[in-house]
C-alpha cells in the first residue's frame, strides 16, 4: 500500500508538472475595428498604447481577416472553426442546427486539461446554443476569469471580449448615450477631439460628420484602457510569463460602409500574438516586434489553439494550424463571405491575397448603404442621407448609395480606402482573371449552402443540418446553381434571355437565381419579357414569385404583383416576409404598401428583422420616428 501511495503521488506530480508546462492562453477580442484605427498599424492620430505595446512585444499581422462582416457569423466560425458558407450560419442572428460531431473548440482544450472561461459574449448563431456553450466552457459569464479555476496550476484558456468599440458606441446609440458611456469614462488627456484625425475620403469632411466620427477614436481609446487593466491583472497574478496572448477584432470597422459589407473595410482586422520569453520557441515568426504578412482568417483559430494545447485537431477542421509541430503551410489566398446582416439581405463572396481584394456581389442591386435599421438609427447615417438628398456629396461619397458593381477589385497597398475599382483597368487584367478563377474553384469546392435561399435553409433545418445537406449533389446540385447565380448582375438581352429560359427549370433554386439576376436588368430589356415574367408570378416556390413580383411592380406597376407583395409581407414565415419587405424598401412607389406595412409592424410574433424592415420602410416616408434601438 505504501508503494502504491508513492507511485500514485508520483503520477499526480508528473501530471501537474506536465500541466504547468503547457502555456496559458489569453484571448483579448474587441468589436467592430479595422486596423486603420490602431496606432501601431500606422494611425498617428489613434491613442492605443496598450495594443501598440502588445505588438512591439509580440507578432503583428497585417493580413488577418474575419470570415464575415458582422458579429454572429464571425463568432460562429471562430467557435466552430468552420466557415459560415459551409455551416449555414452566415445570416446574422439565425438559428440553424449543426452536426452533433461539431463542437466548440474549447471542448478539445478541456480534454487536454485546460480550464476554459469566456467573458462574456457568445452570440454563436446556432441552434441549441445553451448546450453548446455548456459543453465548451467551464465558465461563460460576465464574471468568468482564469482566477476561478480551483487548481491554480491548471493551464487556462480565457477569453475577454470588450464592447467599448462596438457600433453601438461609435454610431448607433444617440450622442448623449455615447457621451455618458464613453466620453465621460475618459480623462481629459485621453479624449480625442473632432479635428484631431483624418476623415476617410468616402465620408464628407464637415463638422457634423467629424463630431460623429470622433466617437470611433474615443471608443477605441476606452477599449485600449480596459485592455491595459486586464494585462495589469495578469501581471499582478504572476501569470504574464506563462501566458500566450492573442488580440484581434471580431470583424472590420462598425461605421457605414465597413461592417456588413464584403470589402476590405469590413473583413480585415488587427491581429497580434505575444509569446512570453518562456514560450518564445513556439513562435514560427521569430523574435518580438516581427511584422508578418502571412494570410490568416478565423477558420484558422480553432486548429491553432487546439494544436497549441497539444491536442489532436479533428478531421472536420480545414483551417490552418498556425503554431505547433504540425503547423500547416501558408496559403496564397483566402475565401471570405458576407450574407444577411439584421434586416439587410446580401450575398458577397471575396478572394484576397492580402494586397488585392476581389469581391463578387450576387445582389448588386443592393447598395453598400442598404437599409439596415441598426445603421439607420445612427445620427451619422442620417447626416449622410441628408447630404446625399441635398446633393452635397462628391462622386465617391455618392457611390455608397448607388447600386454596386457586380465585381470590385481593390489594390489595398495603393488604395487603402477602396475608392478605385480596378475591374476595367487593363493593367490588372491578369490579377482579375486569377482571382475570378480562385473564387469559382473555392466556392464550388465548399458547396456554399448560402446559395440556397434563407427560406430554403429554414426548411432544410427541419430534417437535417445545412452543413450535411449541401454535400448531397442530387438534392443540392450546387455546380448548376452556381453557374446561374454567376449571371446575376450581368446585363443585356443575351443574359436576360438565358435567365428567362431558366425560369422554367425544374430546380427551384436555379429558378430563384434566374429571377434574382433579372433584378439587375434594365426596364427596356425586361419589357421584352413581360409575358414570361407574368407567368413566373404563379411559380410554386415563394421566393421566385416574390422576386418576380418585385420586378414587375417596380418596372410596370403591375397590380397582380402588388397583391403578391402585399400578401407575402404579412406572411407568418419570417424569411418570406423579410424578403418581401426588403424589396419594398427599394421600390420607387411605396404608397400602395404603407397601410399594410404599418399593420405588419404592429402584428404579434414578428421577429426583430421584420419590425426593423418595417421601421426602415416607414422612416423613408417620414411616417415614424427613429426610436428602435437594440444592440447588434
Amino acid at each position: 500500500m505504501k508503494t502504491f501511495f508513492y507511485f500514485f503521488l508520483y503520477i499526480v506530480l508528473v501530471i501537474r508538472i506536465s500541466a504547468q508546462e503547457k502555456p496559458n492562453i489569453l484571448w483579448i477580442t474587441i468589436e467592430d475595428t479595422s486596423p486603420q484605427f490602431i496606432g501601431v498599424y500606422g494611425n498617428k492620430n489613434a491613442s492605443t498604447p496598450n495594443i501598440d505595446k502588445l505588438a512591439i512585444e509580440g507578432i503583428r499581422f497585417t493580413n488577418a481577416f474575419s470570415t464575415g462582416t458582422v458579429c454572429s457569423p464571425s463568432r460562429s466560425t471562430i467557435i466552430t472553426g468552420i466557415p459560415t458558407y459551409k455551416m449555414g450560419t452566415g445570416n446574422h442572428r439565425s438559428n440553424y442546427p449543426i452536426p452533433e460531431f461539431i463542437h466548440g473548440f474549447p471542448y478539445y482544450l478541456k480534454q487536454q486539461g485546460y480550464y476554459t472561461s469566456n467573458n462574456v459574449k457568445t452570440d454563436y448563431n446556432i441552434a441549441n446554443e445553451k448546450d453548446f456553450i455548456k459543453e465548451a466552457w467551464d465558465e461563460s459569464s460576465g464574471k468568468a476569469t482564469w482566477a476561478n479555476r480551483e487548481d491554480k496550476n491548471q493551464p487556462f484558456f480565457s477569453v475577454f471580449n470588450y464592447a467599448a468599440s462596438h457600433q453601438s458606441r461609435t454610431m448607433s446609440m444617440p450622442f448623449n448615450w455615447y457621451k455618458k458611456y464613453v466620453w465621460d469614462y475618459l480623462s481629459e488627456e485621453d479624449r480625442i477631439g473632432d479635428n484631431e484625425f483624418e476623415m476617410p475620403p468616402f465620408y464628407k469632411d464637415t463638422p457634423e460628420m467629424r463630431k460623429q466620427f470622433a466617437r470611433v477614436y474615443n471608443s477605441i481609446k476606452l477599449t485600449d484602457n480596459r485592455i491595459g487593466e486586464l494585462l495589469k491583472k495578469l501581471e499582478d497574478d504572476n501569470l504574464t510569463e506563462n501566458t500566450i496572448i492573442f488580440f484581434y477584432a471580431d470583424h472590420g470597422e462598425g461605421m457605414p460602409r465597413g461592417k456588413t459589407n464584403g470589402i476590405n473595410y469590413g473583413y480585415r482586422v488587427p491581429f497580434i500574438i505575444k509569446f512570453p520569453e518562456k514560450f518564445k520557441h513556439l513562435s514560427p515568426w521569430g523574435k518580438a516586434g516581427t511584422v508578418s504578412s502571412e494570410l490568416i482568417n478565423f477558420e484558422d483559430l480553432a486548429p491553432t489553439i487546439i494544436s497549441l494545447a497539444d491536442g489532436k485537431v479533428p478531421e472536420y477542421l480545414k483551417g490552418r494550424a498556425l503554431i505547433g509541430k504540425n503547423r500547416d503551410k501558408e496559403r496564397d489566398h483566402l475565401l471570405l463571405s458576407t450574407d444577411r446582416a439584421d434586416n439587410g439581405s446580401d450575398l458577397v463572396r471575396t478572394i484576397t491575397d492580402g494586397r488585392f481584394v476581389y469581391s463578387r456581389n450576387f445582389m448588386p442591386f443592393m447598395p453598400e448603404m442598404r437599409y439596415i435599421r441598426y445603421l439607420e438609427i445612427a445620427e451619422i447615417t442620417q447626416q449622410m442621407r441628408l447630404d446625399y438628398k441635398n446633393n452635397q456629396l462628391n462622386s465617391i461619397q455618392k457611390s455608397l448609395f448607388n447600386q454596386r458593381s457586380t465585381e470590385v477589385l481593390y489594390d489595398i497597398e495603393n488604395d487603402s480606402w477602396e475608392t478605385k475599382n480596378l475591374i476595367h483597368n487593363l493593367k490588372y487584367k491578369s490579377v482579375l482573371k486569377k482571382m475570378r478563377k480562385q473564387l469559382t474553384e473555392d466556392v464550388l469546392k465548399a458547396k456554399d449552402i448560402h446559395f440556397a435561399t434563407e427560406y430554403e435553409i429554414g426548411l432544410i433545418s427541419k430534417t437535417t443540418t445545412p452543413y450535411e445537406y449541401r454535400l448531397d449533389d442530387e438534392k443540392y446540385p450546387f455546380k448548376k446553381i452556381y453557374k446561374v447565380a454567376m449571371l446575376s448582375g450581368e446585363k443585356g438581352n443575351k443574359i436576360a434571355k438565358k435567365q428567362i429560359k431558366l425560369l422554367k427549370n425544374n430546380n427551384k433554386i436555379i429558378r430563384y437565381w434566374a429571377v434574382v439576376g433579372l433584378m439587375s436588368q434594365k426596364k427596356e430589356i425586361l419589357n421584352c419579357y413581360q409575358k414570361e415574367l407574368t407567368k413566373a408570378l404563379e411559380d410554386s416556390y415563394p421566393p421566385v414569385a416574390i422576386t418576380t413580383a418585385a420586378i414587375l411592380y417596380e418596372n410596370f406597376q403591375d397590380k397582380k404583383s402588388e397583391g403578391i407583395l402585399l400578401k407575402f409581407s404579412k406572411s407568418d414565415n419570417m424569411d418570406l416576409a423579410l424578403m418581401t419587405i426588403n424589396y419594398l424598401l427599394y421600390v420607387d412607389d411605396k404608397q400602395a404598401f404603407i397601410e399594410t406595412i404599418q399593420k405588419v409592424h404592429k402584428m404579434p410574433k414578428r421577429n426583430y428583422n421584420i419590425k426593423a424592415a418595417c421601421m426602415d420602410f416607414l422612416s423613408i416616408l417620414d411616417l415614424v420616428e427613429n426610436t428602435s434601438k437594440t444592440e447588434n
